[in-house]
């Protein structure tokens, strides 16, 4: 990729861009999610699970990608709470910092337009929270994945950990995997992703 242009940057996200990342996270699920998850179970996902927790960008922890023409084509951070999922409106979880032996920053709400898939925002996203997580002396990255989700986190080198089986309100089950990444890990060879992809579908 030496040499290669990018028509897109990564800052850090503000408050005033809150309006449309709410748009970006209903337009990824419905759009990115349909393969994977029913009408049903997005839609409860996008009321009662998923959606933008501003306390990552209080943090300074969250990140966009924006286009040249000024287009937000994914989002997504990184915290040092405990917290691993959830919209600012989905309480459930703890979101005190954490103070575990092994320091330990989750990888939170990542989002990519339909239009802007396969074509390296999450990637991007990735390895900046990667890289700011090092500097900042954390060990391990755990992140839960969505379905549509999990193809992007083998190809960086998360490793499966836990299925997950979120119940919502309404009694839907949003399924998704645990994941977590040693960051002495190098990136795995094709044929540990392809296994561990497998290890996932089963």
């Amino acid at each position: 990729m030496h040499g290669k242009t990018f028509p897109f940057f990564v800052r850090q996200a503000r408050m005033d861009d809150v309006p449309a990342l709410e748009a970006l996270v209903a337009d990824s699920m419905r759009g990115l999610g349909a393969p994977h998850y029913s009408p049903e179970q997005i839609e409860s996902a996008l009321q009662h699970l998923i959606g933008i927790d501003t306390q990552l960008i209080e943090d300074g922890t969250y990140y966009v990608v924006e286009t040249n023409d000024g287009e937000i084509a994914g989002a997504g951070g990184w915290s040092c709470r405990s917290k691993l999922y959830g919209a600012g409106h989905a309480e459930k979880q703890p979101s005190t910092l954490s103070d575990a032996p092994i320091r330990v920053a989750v990888i939170r709400a990542f989002f990519v337009h339909p239009n802007w898939a396969r074509r390296g925002v999450g990637t991007r996203l990735l390895r900046t929270c990667e890289m700011v997580t090092r500097r900042a002396g954390y060990h391990r990255l755990e992140l839960a994945a969505t379905l549509a989700g999990l193809p992007l986190y083998l190809k960086c080198g998360f490793v499966p950990a836990e299925e997950l089986a979120i119940d919502m309100p309404d009694h839907n089950v949003f399924p998704g995997m645990k994941m977590y990444k040693n960051l002495s890990m190098a990136y795995p060879p094709a044929r540990q992703r392809a296994n561990h992809q497998g290890a996932a579908r089963r």
